[in-house]
Protein backbone atom coordinates (compact mmCIF):
# COMPACT_ATOMS: atom_id res chain seq x y z
CA UNK A 1 0.00 0.00 0.00
CA UNK A 2 1.43 3.84 -0.91
CA UNK A 3 0.91 6.95 0.78
CA UNK A 4 1.41 10.21 -0.04
CA UNK A 5 5.19 11.75 0.34
CA UNK A 6 5.62 12.99 4.33
CA UNK A 7 8.62 14.69 5.42
CA UNK A 8 11.65 12.54 6.29
CA UNK A 9 11.29 12.86 10.14
CA UNK A 10 7.69 12.03 10.19
CA UNK A 11 7.66 9.12 7.54
CA UNK A 12 4.60 6.61 8.43
CA UNK A 13 3.83 3.14 7.63
CA UNK A 14 1.74 3.21 4.67
CA UNK A 15 0.48 1.00 2.17
CA UNK A 16 -1.06 1.17 -1.20
CA UNK A 17 -4.69 0.68 -0.55
CA UNK A 18 -6.94 3.76 -0.58
CA UNK A 19 -7.53 3.34 3.66
CA UNK A 20 -4.15 3.75 3.86
CA UNK A 21 -1.97 5.92 1.81
CA UNK A 22 -4.11 8.95 1.16
CA UNK A 23 -4.05 8.74 -2.58
CA UNK A 24 -6.54 11.52 -4.98
CA UNK A 25 -8.46 8.38 -6.17
CA UNK A 26 -8.88 6.56 -3.11
CA UNK A 27 -11.82 6.48 -0.65
CA UNK A 28 -10.91 4.34 1.91
CA UNK A 29 -11.93 4.22 5.50
CA UNK A 30 -9.12 3.25 7.26
CA UNK A 31 -6.74 4.86 9.80
CA UNK A 32 -3.64 5.97 8.89
CA UNK A 33 -0.28 3.18 9.82
CA UNK A 34 1.74 4.48 12.93
CA UNK A 35 5.18 6.01 12.68
CA UNK A 36 7.96 3.70 11.06
CA UNK A 37 10.16 1.70 13.32
CA UNK A 38 12.83 -0.85 12.74
CA UNK A 39 10.67 -3.66 11.29
CA UNK A 40 10.27 -6.94 13.01
CA UNK A 41 11.87 -10.17 11.27
CA UNK A 42 9.80 -12.26 9.07
CA UNK A 43 9.03 -15.54 10.32
CA UNK A 44 9.34 -18.22 8.17
CA UNK A 45 10.49 -16.53 5.89
CA UNK A 46 10.80 -18.19 2.07
CA UNK A 47 14.09 -18.64 0.77
CA UNK A 48 15.41 -18.49 -2.72
CA UNK A 49 17.30 -15.87 -4.52
CA UNK A 50 15.42 -12.95 -6.95
CA UNK A 51 16.80 -11.94 -10.43
CA UNK A 52 19.06 -8.86 -9.94
CA UNK A 53 20.56 -5.92 -7.35
CA UNK A 54 17.75 -3.97 -6.13
CA UNK A 55 19.16 -3.69 -2.78
CA UNK A 56 20.66 0.43 -1.99
CA UNK A 57 24.13 0.78 -2.23
CA UNK A 58 26.40 2.06 0.31
CA UNK A 59 26.51 5.47 -1.49
CA UNK A 60 22.73 5.47 -0.84
CA UNK A 61 21.99 4.72 -4.33
CA UNK A 62 19.68 1.99 -5.18
CA UNK A 63 21.41 -0.70 -7.56
CA UNK A 64 19.15 -1.81 -10.73
CA UNK A 65 18.10 -5.21 -10.61
CA UNK A 66 19.11 -7.77 -13.76
CA UNK A 67 15.76 -7.39 -15.95
CA UNK A 68 16.78 -8.46 -19.03
CA UNK A 69 14.62 -11.48 -20.76
CA UNK A 70 15.95 -14.63 -21.08
CA UNK A 71 16.94 -16.60 -24.14
CA UNK A 72 13.97 -18.18 -26.19
CA UNK A 73 14.17 -21.86 -25.81
CA UNK A 74 12.79 -24.66 -27.93
CA UNK A 75 10.66 -27.41 -26.44
CA UNK A 76 9.34 -30.59 -27.29
CA UNK A 77 5.23 -30.78 -27.30
CA UNK A 78 5.42 -32.96 -23.94
CA UNK A 79 7.71 -30.35 -22.42
CA UNK A 80 5.20 -27.05 -23.31
CA UNK A 81 2.62 -29.27 -21.68
CA UNK A 82 4.68 -29.71 -18.72
CA UNK A 83 5.32 -26.51 -18.39
CA UNK A 84 2.24 -24.32 -19.84
CA UNK A 85 4.31 -20.86 -19.21
CA UNK A 86 7.47 -21.56 -21.73
CA UNK A 87 8.35 -18.40 -23.08
CA UNK A 88 5.82 -16.30 -20.86
CA UNK A 89 7.75 -13.32 -19.30
CA UNK A 90 6.03 -12.52 -15.50
CA UNK A 91 7.58 -9.74 -13.24
CA UNK A 92 6.54 -9.95 -9.70
CA UNK A 93 6.91 -6.43 -7.66
CA UNK A 94 7.27 -7.19 -3.88
CA UNK A 95 5.89 -4.22 -2.38
CA UNK A 96 8.34 -1.70 -0.70
CA UNK A 97 11.66 -2.59 0.67
CA UNK A 98 13.36 -3.88 4.41
CA UNK A 99 15.65 -1.38 5.11
CA UNK A 100 13.28 1.94 3.69
CA UNK A 101 13.18 3.23 6.98
CA UNK A 102 16.58 3.68 7.28
CA UNK A 103 16.97 6.14 4.00
CA UNK A 104 13.79 8.49 4.70
CA UNK A 105 15.83 11.08 2.67
CA UNK A 106 15.75 8.80 -0.41
CA UNK A 107 12.33 7.70 -0.52
CA UNK A 108 11.23 10.83 0.25
CA UNK A 109 12.45 11.97 -3.11
CA UNK A 110 9.85 13.35 -5.39
CA UNK A 111 9.72 11.46 -8.88
CA UNK A 112 7.58 12.32 -11.97
CA UNK A 113 4.41 9.63 -12.56
CA UNK A 114 2.75 11.54 -14.93
CA UNK A 115 -0.15 12.46 -13.50
CA UNK A 116 1.67 14.13 -10.49
CA UNK A 117 4.87 13.46 -8.30
CA UNK A 118 5.31 10.98 -5.69
CA UNK A 119 7.63 9.87 -3.36
CA UNK A 120 10.11 7.66 -4.42
CA UNK A 121 8.87 4.94 -2.17
CA UNK A 122 7.16 4.40 1.55
CA UNK A 123 7.85 1.97 4.21
CA UNK A 124 4.67 0.02 3.38
CA UNK A 125 2.53 -1.01 7.13
CA UNK A 126 2.96 -3.72 9.22
CA UNK A 127 0.62 -6.05 11.69
CA UNK A 128 -0.03 -4.52 14.93
CA UNK A 129 2.71 -6.84 16.20
CA UNK A 130 5.65 -5.50 13.87
CA UNK A 131 5.10 -8.35 10.87
CA UNK A 132 6.18 -5.79 8.09
CA UNK A 133 4.09 -5.28 4.42
CA UNK A 134 7.65 -5.69 2.89
CA UNK A 135 8.54 -9.22 4.53
CA UNK A 136 5.21 -10.06 3.72
CA UNK A 137 5.72 -8.95 0.02
CA UNK A 138 9.06 -10.52 -0.03
CA UNK A 139 7.94 -13.63 1.23
CA UNK A 140 4.80 -14.24 -1.07
CA UNK A 141 6.40 -12.84 -4.24
CA UNK A 142 9.56 -15.98 -3.66
CA UNK A 143 6.94 -18.36 -3.27
CA UNK A 144 5.05 -17.05 -6.81
CA UNK A 145 7.67 -16.78 -8.33
CA UNK A 146 9.19 -20.82 -7.76
CA UNK A 147 5.64 -21.99 -8.46
CA UNK A 148 5.48 -20.08 -12.25
CA UNK A 149 9.17 -20.98 -12.82
CA UNK A 150 8.25 -24.83 -12.39
CA UNK A 151 5.70 -23.86 -15.14
CA UNK A 152 8.41 -22.59 -17.07
CA UNK A 153 7.63 -18.85 -16.77
CA UNK A 154 10.59 -16.48 -17.02
CA UNK A 155 10.33 -14.85 -13.46
CA UNK A 156 12.05 -11.10 -12.56
CA UNK A 157 11.85 -9.26 -9.47
CA UNK A 158 11.95 -5.88 -9.30
CA UNK A 159 14.28 -6.22 -6.01
CA UNK A 160 16.79 -8.94 -4.81
CA UNK A 161 16.22 -9.06 -0.72
CA UNK A 162 14.16 -7.28 1.82
CA UNK A 163 17.21 -5.64 3.51
CA UNK A 164 17.82 -2.89 0.71
CA UNK A 165 15.67 0.29 0.10
CA UNK A 166 13.65 1.05 -3.05
CA UNK A 167 13.76 0.94 -5.67
CA UNK A 168 11.43 3.91 -6.69
CA UNK A 169 7.94 3.51 -8.02
CA UNK A 170 9.26 5.08 -11.48
CA UNK A 171 12.19 2.03 -11.63
CA UNK A 172 9.81 -0.60 -10.64
CA UNK A 173 7.86 0.20 -13.93
CA UNK A 174 10.66 0.37 -15.67
CA UNK A 175 11.83 -3.03 -14.69
CA UNK A 176 8.65 -4.81 -16.33
CA UNK A 177 9.04 -2.64 -19.39
CA UNK A 178 12.78 -3.51 -19.95
CA UNK A 179 11.93 -7.48 -19.55
CA UNK A 180 9.12 -6.67 -21.76
CA UNK A 181 6.65 -8.52 -19.49
CA UNK A 182 4.03 -10.62 -20.64
CA UNK A 183 2.49 -9.32 -17.28
CA UNK A 184 3.26 -7.74 -14.20
CA UNK A 185 1.75 -7.84 -10.45
CA UNK A 186 2.99 -5.86 -7.47
CA UNK A 187 1.99 -7.62 -4.21
CA UNK A 188 1.46 -5.38 -1.31
CA UNK A 189 -1.20 -5.86 2.04
CA UNK A 190 -3.06 -2.99 3.07
CA UNK A 191 -3.37 -0.95 6.38
CA UNK A 192 -6.68 0.18 6.72
CA UNK A 193 -8.85 0.11 9.68
CA UNK A 194 -9.04 -2.76 11.93
CA UNK A 195 -12.69 -3.62 11.76
CA UNK A 196 -11.99 -3.21 7.21
CA UNK A 197 -11.38 -6.55 5.70
CA UNK A 198 -10.88 -7.88 2.55
CA UNK A 199 -8.48 -7.81 -0.83
CA UNK A 200 -8.69 -5.89 -3.62
CA UNK A 201 -6.98 -5.89 -7.29
CA UNK A 202 -6.11 -2.50 -8.65
CA UNK A 203 -6.05 -1.65 -11.88
CA UNK A 204 -4.67 1.21 -14.24
CA UNK A 205 -6.90 3.88 -16.17
CA UNK A 206 -6.49 5.63 -19.36
CA UNK A 207 -4.12 9.03 -18.52
CA UNK A 208 -2.90 9.80 -21.96
CA UNK A 209 0.06 7.98 -21.00
CA UNK A 210 2.57 4.77 -22.01
CA UNK A 211 0.03 2.74 -20.01
CA UNK A 212 -3.42 3.25 -22.28
CA UNK A 213 -2.48 0.41 -24.84
CA UNK A 214 -2.48 -1.89 -22.33
CA UNK A 215 -4.98 -0.88 -19.90
CA UNK A 216 -7.71 -3.29 -21.64
CA UNK A 217 -4.91 -6.62 -20.65
CA UNK A 218 -4.25 -5.00 -17.26
CA UNK A 219 -8.10 -5.05 -16.51
CA UNK A 220 -8.60 -8.64 -17.91
CA UNK A 221 -5.49 -9.28 -16.09
CA UNK A 222 -7.42 -8.24 -12.37
CA UNK A 223 -9.94 -10.02 -13.14
CA UNK A 224 -8.39 -13.84 -13.54
CA UNK A 225 -6.28 -12.75 -10.67
CA UNK A 226 -9.40 -11.64 -8.47
CA UNK A 227 -11.21 -14.92 -9.49
CA UNK A 228 -8.34 -17.03 -8.84
CA UNK A 229 -7.39 -15.46 -5.23
CA UNK A 230 -10.66 -15.64 -4.27
CA UNK A 231 -11.63 -19.04 -5.04
CA UNK A 232 -7.87 -19.98 -3.62
CA UNK A 233 -7.87 -18.24 -0.19
CA UNK A 234 -11.26 -17.84 0.53
CA UNK A 235 -10.76 -14.33 1.44
CA UNK A 236 -13.49 -11.71 0.85
CA UNK A 237 -13.82 -8.91 -1.37
CA UNK A 238 -12.79 -5.52 0.56
CA UNK A 239 -15.34 -4.14 2.58
CA UNK A 240 -14.19 -0.33 2.71
CA UNK A 241 -12.87 0.20 -1.15
CA UNK A 242 -13.66 -1.42 -5.13
CA UNK A 243 -16.77 -2.59 -6.48
CA UNK A 244 -15.96 -6.75 -6.12
CA UNK A 245 -12.44 -6.56 -5.34
CA UNK A 246 -11.51 -4.17 -8.58
CA UNK A 247 -10.08 -0.56 -7.84
CA UNK A 248 -9.24 1.29 -11.03
CA UNK A 249 -6.38 4.35 -10.18
CA UNK A 250 -4.53 6.96 -11.85
CA UNK A 251 -2.26 7.90 -9.15
CA UNK A 252 -0.08 5.08 -9.15
CA UNK A 253 3.28 5.49 -10.65
CA UNK A 254 4.23 1.73 -10.98
CA UNK A 255 0.51 1.63 -13.41
CA UNK A 256 0.68 5.16 -15.12
CA UNK A 257 4.39 4.31 -16.17
CA UNK A 258 3.74 0.33 -17.34
CA UNK A 259 4.00 -0.18 -21.32
CA UNK A 260 2.85 -4.00 -19.97
CA UNK A 261 -0.44 -5.28 -18.73
CA UNK A 262 -0.10 -4.75 -14.42
CA UNK A 263 -2.15 -4.80 -11.91
CA UNK A 264 -1.42 -4.11 -8.28
CA UNK A 265 -2.94 -6.73 -5.28
CA UNK A 266 -3.66 -5.74 -1.79
CA UNK A 267 -3.94 -9.28 -0.15
CA UNK A 268 -5.86 -8.23 2.75
CA UNK A 269 -5.86 -5.82 5.62
CA UNK A 270 -2.62 -6.23 7.67
CA UNK A 271 -4.33 -4.29 10.48
CA UNK A 272 -7.35 -6.25 10.73
CA UNK A 273 -6.75 -9.18 13.89
CA UNK A 274 -7.75 -11.83 11.74
CA UNK A 275 -6.06 -11.37 7.81
CA UNK A 276 -2.83 -9.99 9.80
CA UNK A 277 -3.30 -13.84 11.99
CA UNK A 278 -3.35 -15.47 8.55
CA UNK A 279 -0.73 -13.66 6.86
CA UNK A 280 1.66 -14.68 9.67
CA UNK A 281 0.93 -18.48 8.74
CA UNK A 282 3.30 -19.36 5.97
CA UNK A 283 1.20 -22.00 5.16
CA UNK A 284 -1.53 -19.38 4.20
CA UNK A 285 1.15 -17.42 2.41
CA UNK A 286 1.67 -20.68 0.02
CA UNK A 287 -1.98 -20.83 -0.49
CA UNK A 288 -1.70 -16.61 -1.67
CA UNK A 289 1.33 -17.68 -3.77
CA UNK A 290 -0.66 -20.70 -5.48
CA UNK A 291 -4.05 -18.77 -5.98
CA UNK A 292 -1.98 -15.73 -7.84
CA UNK A 293 -0.23 -18.43 -9.90
CA UNK A 294 -3.14 -19.93 -10.44
CA UNK A 295 -4.47 -16.65 -11.50
CA UNK A 296 -1.55 -15.36 -13.96
CA UNK A 297 -1.56 -18.69 -15.63
CA UNK A 298 -5.51 -18.05 -16.56
CA UNK A 299 -4.65 -15.03 -17.91
CA UNK A 300 -1.18 -16.32 -19.97
CA UNK A 301 -2.77 -19.09 -21.41
CA UNK A 302 -5.61 -17.39 -22.69
CA UNK A 303 -4.54 -14.49 -24.10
Amino acid sequence: MIRRPLAAAALALCGFGAAACGGGEATGTGAAAPAASPPAAARDTASGTAGGTAAGSADGTPATPDTGAASPVTRTASESAARPLSGKVVVIDPGHNGGNFRHTREINRQVNILTQKKACDTTGTSTNDGYTEAAFTWDVSNRLARLLRDQGATVRLTRADNTGWGPCINQRAAIGNKAHADAAISIHGDGAAPGAHGFHVIMPKKIGGPVDPVVGDSQRLGRKVRDAFHNGTGLPYSTYIGRQALNYRSDLGGLNLSTVPKIFIECGNMRNAGEARRFRDASFRQTIAESLAKGLKAYLTTR
